[in-house]
């Protein structure tokens, strides 16, 4: 089960997973017919549903639906997920509810009827995508940050929870990724290629491919059965770095 899986990160872990042999729901408030299409090719069995996963009634239907067709999900990746840049003081309760409600509340309510379903069966894998700004404050991003970090705190204690009977629950942190959610932030003049370059000790972005695989090992209960309650930055060393800019990039010369 993927959320937000009609673009970008959630595509890609789609497809990701479509080659490891998965039968895939794949679940996002836009069409995911494109994405259906590409892991069919792929040889997946694959099932699109369009849903708002803020909406209580619209996430029960869904796992009623696959209850129905699959008996259960045996893996779900909470990848669904919106940004807001904005200085907190200019930040309005809307906003900050939207926010919250998508990438927060919607995690959960998948979370809460997803796991039932693999508590009932003594097994299964939980894979909720943060950030790196669930672990660390970013300016201008007081609603998403919170949110981030809600989903991390939800993951440890649901893994405390869940553990001892057969449901592991990780999360994982990406760095910055180019996916459309970066060309649309960047194109609110939030910060450039290089702001992102200059802070990451790789000195890259992270890619879709990158995030794809730590969530397709966290998944896979051959690869990951003793990993459960962590937070795993993608980041390519950003918060390890204590650095200031100068020093980072000092430290990239020969």
């Amino acid at each position: 089960m993927v959320t937000g899986a009609a673009r970008g990160l959630g595509r890609v872990i789609a497809a990701t997973l479509a080659r490891e042999r998965y039968t895939l729901v794949l679940a996002d408030v836009s069409d995911c017919a494109a994405t259906a299409a590409e892991v069919a090719a792929l040889g997946a069995e694959v099932w699109p549903s369009r849903i708002d996963v803020s909406s209580e009634a619209d996430v029960l239907a869904l796992a009623s639906g696959v209850r129905e067709r699959f008996g259960r999900a045996d893996a779900l990746v909470n990848n669904a997920g919106v940004s807001l840049l904005v200085p907190a003081e200019q930040t309005t309760a809307e906003a900050w509810r939207r926010v919250l409600d998508i990438n927060l509340t919607g995690a959960f309510l998948l979370c809460r009827e997803f796991g039932a379903q693999m508590l009932a069966a003594g097994s299964g894998s939980v894979v909720n995508v943060a950030s790196i700004a669930g672990l660390r404050g970013v300016s201008h991003r007081a609603a998403y940050n919170a949110s981030k970090h809600g989903l991390v705190g939800l993951s440890s204690t649901l893994a405390a929870e869940w553990g001892g009977r057969g449901v592991r629950v990780n999360a994982v942190c990406p760095g910055w990724i180019k996916t459309e959610m970066d060309a649309e932030d960047q194109a609110s003049g939030g910060y450039t290629d290089t702001d992102i370059i200059n802070q990451v000790p790789m000195a890259r972005f992270a890619s879709p491919d990158d995030v794809a695989a730590a969530v397709a090992f966290l998944a896979d209960p051959a690869r990951s059965a003793f990993i459960n309650g962590v937070a795993l930055p993608v980041d390519g060393g950003w918060v390890a770095d204590a650095s200031w800019t100068s020093l980072r990039l000092r430290a990239r010369e020969p």
